[in-house]
């Protein structure tokens, strides 16, 4: 709530003095209200904003699901992979991850206030889906000594659709979370 206060105020600030001209004290404290009237005038102070709220969202989103999936998958391969096998121990961390990717969305989305719209939520879920995909396809792959088509000749057929099934998932969990204020997921 405080960020998006902030948010707002701070585009307030920059649409000038324009709220002064208003006499009712309850339109000069309606926050809402001067956000909306600011993006009637001058919207791309607005869309500029929003889509800086966006991007960062997103790469939280990306880098608190980077960070879990990097643990989880030491777990993983270090423990877990040689008592159960690579195939049982990738579908035992996909629950985990799923959990990783709703709460993870859910904060992000309260704690940096994104904005209900399904492009903002889309958003900044497939700005934080390039982004793990863009280091899965290059950090990754160069650390584990293989190429892109090494790595999909290599994916196992059930293990490889769940992780994919979870980046879709990933994709459109935070449009998912806080839909409406009395709706969770």
């Amino acid at each position: 709530m405080g960020l998006d206060i902030l948010f707002i105020s701070e585009i307030l600030k920059k649409c000038g003095d324009w709220h002064d001209l208003l006499n009712v004290d309850y339109l000069l404290k309606s926050q809402v209200l001067r956000f909306f009237i600011c993006a009637i005038f001058q919207p791309e102070i607005v869309r500029e904003q929003a889509v800086t709220q966006i991007l960062k969202a997103g790469a939280l989103y990306f880098a608190l699901a980077f960070g879990a999936g990097f643990a989880l998958g030491t777990i993983r391969v270090l423990w877990v992979a040689p008592q159960f096998g690579t195939r049982i121990a990738e579908l035992m961390e996909a629950p985990f991850m799923l959990i990783v990717t709703i709460a993870s969305a859910r904060w992000i989305v309260r704690r940096l206030a994104v904005p209900p719209e399904t492009y903002s939520r889309l958003g900044m879920g497939i700005i934080a889906l390039g982004l793990l995909l863009t280091l899965e396809f290059t950090l990754v792959l160069w650390l584990r000594g293989l190429t892109i088509r090494e790595y999909f000749a290599n994916q196992d057929p059930v293990s490889g659709t769940v992780y994919y099934v979870m980046l879709g998932l990933f994709a459109v969990m935070p449009l998912l979370v806080d839909r409406n204020s009395g709706t969770h997921l």
